[in-house]
This record gives C-alpha cells, sequence and structure tokens, in this order.
C-alpha cells in the first residue's frame, strides 16, 4: 500500500476525525477512553489497541499540545535519578531508553555525545564524582541489556579533545572533560504524532479538538471544538491522561507542577555547530546542570530550570525572565563566547505533572519522577508523574490497571516490541536513498514525503529561507498527520513556532498546505 494512500490505517486527518467522531456521537461503545493525547495518553491508546481492545482516545488541543512539546527532547538513562538513590525509576529509564532506540523509534532516538567540561569552577572532588556517575550510568545501560554499539562508553577527554567538541568553551583553567553519552530525539512531538498515529493503525480513534467536559466511570461529555457540538462517548473504561490538568477533571488528585524553561538560539552565536552537546554544572549545585543541546536544524536549546508552579494551570506557559537570566548567568561561566538577552530567539517551558507526596515545603527538584496510577471510586483510572522517557511504561500501568477495574477480556502488553510508524533497523534506514534529515523525522516514510516535493517542485521549497523544513513536510502533516490548523503545523508537526520571526515568515505556507487539503 503506498504510504500517500488515503486509506493508509496510520494517517490521521479532519476527514477521519470528522467521520470517527460522528461514529461516537451515534452511541458507538468502546473498551477504553483515553483522555490526553500527550505522550502517555498516546501511549495508553496504543498499549490498549495492540491488547486487542476498542480505544477512543481525545484531546482539547492537538496532538503533544501540553507537556510532551516542551521537553529537553531526550531520551535520559537515569542519571540523575541515580544519584539521588532513586534506583527504581533510574533503571525503568534505562530500560525504556533501550526500547526506543534499538526497536520501537530507532529513526527517532540516536546516541548524542555530552561534555561535561572541567572548568575551575568544578572542583577535583565534583569532577571525581560525576566520573563515578557517568561509570554507573553505563552499568544502568549493561543492566537494561542496552548494546554497547547503541551507546558508547563514557571517558575522560583532554583538553584539546573537549574543546575540539565544544569549540565555544572558555579555554582559560579548562583542564579537560567528561565524555558520556545518552539518547537524543529527533523531536517530542514527532514522537507523540507517531504513537498516536501507530494507535491509528490498530484500530484506535484518535480524535484531537475533543474536550472532555465530564468524565464518569462509563466514558464522558465532551465537545467538539471546532463546531462546539456537545455529545457523550460511552466507554466500558475511561484513562485519565492529562498531565499537570489531570485534578481539574478528577477530585483528589494532587500535583506540584514544575516549570522548565529552555531558551533558543542559533548556532552561529555559539561559534557555529556543535558536535556534541553540554552539561554545564549550575554553581552551588552537585547533581543539576544546564544543558547546551544542538538540534538539526541550526538551533541549539538551553535548559532547563525546575521551578514550583503555583495556582491555575495555563494551557501555554510563559517563560520569566529570571529563568532566561538564571540559564544565561551559567552559559557565561563556561563560554568563551557572550551571550546576550538579544541572542535568545525564543524560549519555551513545560510543566511537569508531579504527584505531590510531601504536603507544600521543600523543591520540586527533589520530588520523585516515579509515575503512580490511580483509579477514582467510580473507576476512572488517572496516570501522573513520570516523564518522557517513561512514557510507554506509564501507559502499560495505566491500562493494566483500566483492564483490572473493569474486568475487560485484553491479550498481554505488546508496546515493547510494536514498531511506530516509520520505524526499521538503523541498516534498514541507512539505505534510503532521501535525504538523511527526512529519515531522522520520518523514517520509512521519508521517501514519500520526499515524493512530493520531486513530483511538485513548489513543495520543495523550505518554508522559512535556512530553515530545512519544506511545504511538502507541511502537505504530509495534514495529509496523515492529523494536523488541522496552522498552530499544528508550525507549532508541533515541525517547530518552526518556537522562533516568532521564523513563524510569521512561515504562516502563509502553512495556510497554503491546509487549502490543499480542504
Amino acid at each position: 500500500m503506498s504510504p500517500t494512500s488515503p486509506v493508509n490505517p496510520s494517517s490521521l486527518n479532519a476527514e477521519r476525525r470528522s467521520r470517527e467522531l460522528a461514529e461516537l456521537a451515534d452511541g458507538t461503545q468502546v473498551d477504553v477512553l483515553v483522555v490526553g493525547l500527550g505522550a502517555t495518553g498516546a501511549g495508553a491508546a496504543l498499549d490498549a489497541a495492540t491488547r486487542g481492545l476498542s480505544v477512543a482516545a481525545i484531546d482539547a488541543h492537538d496532538l503533544a499540545f501540553g507537556t510532551s512539546r516542551w521537553s529537553s527532547k531526550l531520551i535520559h538513562g537515569g542519571l540523575r535519578y541515580l544519584a539521588g538513590g532513586q534506583l527504581d525509576v533510574a533503571h525503568e529509564s534505562a530500560v525504556e531508553r533501550g526500547v526506543l532506540m534499538e526497536r520501537t523509534a530507532p529513526h527517532l532516538v540516536r546516541a548524542q555525545p555530552f561534555v561535561l567540561p572541567l572548568t575551575p569552577l568544578v572542583s577535583r572532588g565534583q569532577a571525581a564524582l560525576a566520573r563515578a556517575g557517568f561509570i554507573a550510568g553505563d552499568l544502568l545501560r549493561v543492566s537494561a541489556r542496552t548494546a554497547r554499539t547503541t551507546l558508547p562508553a563514557p571517558r575522560t577527554l583532554s583538553a584539546v579533545e573537549t574543546r575540539h567538541l565544544a569549540p565555544a568553551l572558555r579555554p582559560t583553567g579548562l583542564r579537560g572533560g567528561l565524555l558520556s553519552w545518552d539518547g537524543q530525539l529527533t523531536d517530542d512531538a514527532r514522537l507523540v504524532t507517531a504513537i498516536a498515529r501507530t494507535a491509528a493503525a490498530h484500530g484506535a480513534r484518535v480524535l484531537t479538538r475533543t474536550r472532555a467536559l465530564e468524565l464518569t466511570g462509563d466514558g464522558a461529555r465532551v465537545r467538539d471544538e471546532t463546531t462546539g457540538q456537545e455529545l457523550r462517548i460511552r466507554a466500558r473504561v475511561v484513562v485519565n491522561a492529562t498531565g499537570v490538568w489531570a485534578g481539574g477533571l478528577v477530585e483528589d488528585v494532587r500535583l506540584r507542577p514544575s516549570r522548565g524553561t529552555h531558551l533558543v538560539l542559533r548556532d552561529v552565536d555559539l561559534g557555529g555547530r556543535l558536535s556534541a552537546g553540554l552539561h554545564i554544572p549550575i554553581p552551588g549545585e552537585t547533581n543539576r546542570f544546564v544543558l547546551v543541546l544542538p538540534q538539526q536544524d541550526g538551533r541549539v536549546y538551553v535548559g532547563l530550570t525546575d521551578e514550583p508552579v503555583d495556582g491555575d494551570v495555563p494551557d501555554v506557559p510563559d517563560v520569566p525572565e529570571t529563568d532566561i537570566g538564571f540559564l544565561l548567568d551559567v552559559l557565561g561561566s563556561a563560554l568563551d563566547v557572550t551571550v546576550r538577552r538579544a541572542d535568545v530567539v525564543g524560549a519555551f517551558a513545560g510543566l511537569r505533572p508531579l504527584l505531590d507526596t510531601r504536603g507544600e515545603g521543600g523543591r520540586t527538584a527533589d520530588i520523585s519522577r516515579k509515575h503512580a496510577v490511580l483509579t477514582s471510586p467510580d473507576g476512572v483510572v488517572t496516570v501522573v508523574g513520570g516523564k518522557l522517557t517513561t512514557y510507554r511504561r506509564m501507559a502499560q500501568d495505566a491500562v493494566d490497571a483500566a483492564v483490572a477495574a473493569r474486568g475487560l477480556t485484553a491479550g498481554p502488553c505488546r508496546t515493547a516490541s510494536t514498531p511506530l510508524v516509520g520505524a526499521a533497523r538503523p541498516r534498514t534506514l541507512a539505505q534510503l536513498d532521501v535525504p538523511a534529515r527526512l529519515v531522522r523525522r520520518y523514517g520509512t516514510e521519508a521517501p514519500a514525503v520526499h515524493e512530493l516535493g520531486v513530483t511538485n517542485p513548489d513543495l520543495a521549497r523550505p518554508v522559512v529561507p535556512g530553515h530545512p523544513v519544506t511545504c511538502a513536510e507541511l502537505v504530509w502533516a495534514v495529509r496523515h498527520e492529523g494536523a488541522l490548523d496552522a498552530s499544528d503545523l508550525l507549532d508541533r508537526r515541525t517547530r518552526i513556532g518556537l522562533v516568532a520571526e521564523d513563524r510569521e515568515t512561515a504562516e502563509q505556507a502553512a495556510l497554503g498546505a491546509l487549502a490543499q487539503m480542504a
């Protein structure tokens, strides 16, 4: 079957959404209704569908609208949690990293080198502690049975090697560096899109712009945000996977959100493309770093903060100037180039849905990242906590609880061995005769995306001068990835919108792609 065929079972688009929403409005009952289409909610939809259950999954906005698009784009091996004594969380993270890199999404997750520079601000004792931590992290890799060919070994670098990998570092007093490896996502929102489309390929109804107004043990009252029509979706069990908004739908779910802020820079302002990411120690902290994360599109993300958030939870968090100043100050402690406030071309913040198990005091940085699955008296299953890396395990535990709560007949969890849309072995991906950038974003679907630009040269042009995303990718997103408006295209299917200037330039191209589908 051609990847561009309208009957491709993994394709999400406006026509499919309207048809499936109408089926539910007519009274069709599903086994599982999942509310929330971030990584965990999409993962729960996939998990339930691959067990043979009928599934509907809804979101008030779009795929990856919330926290799942605001991450560091890293698939962590759990080193930080190991240092904090959270051995179970660290091991779980390492296992899930291996699943993504070697089985389910090798096209979206690759090994990324990181350098921790040994500057005068890093004492020899701190360096020894970090070195021991990286060795322990490699032992986590071994315990998770992730191959050495997937993640190379950590090692010590000379000052010359360190500067070669990261020329922007200040040479004065630089003693060398520590090299480590972790998993880096091409993009977190693309991961969620792949999970959701894989769920759709297994029969799940994936419905964006469908807001849950009220949850009960046997379904939900919802509103189609494109028309304003209200309807009831009937389900045998409901899974609440709405992250930081979970407490607004189910009582007695206590969360303590934490804000993680990232800056967006252009690599030219850091002296050119970085060969490795950086761990820059935060002064006064023993186990916290600011990450410098080079991207394939010429941008660099710098993050992240860990600040408690009080009050109402916004749809899109603001980035306070205090966070920007903090991150720039830490950068300035290690770089030879001066990064000014004017060099920050964008910034974004995400809210972590941390389960409040400590009452009101303490730092959010100290709250465990372990997830929790809670079942309300009327049978609604809520999953909270955790992090992007462990989304699959969170989804598995949520569906296990849902099956148990209603005594559903279901097969075992299959998602640890279910490849996501576009996945293939690295050797297979390397043989695709298309630009490598497309393979890293679309995997085995890259030739179909590339063909759109070959058959229509107008679609081969970049959406923004100097940015690699083409008009063909916008058209593909409308036809197959469920994009319904310009924000879906620019802010989630691509990340052009992270830079306001680029977003404005790309607006007409996005509207043109939508008009083609209409």
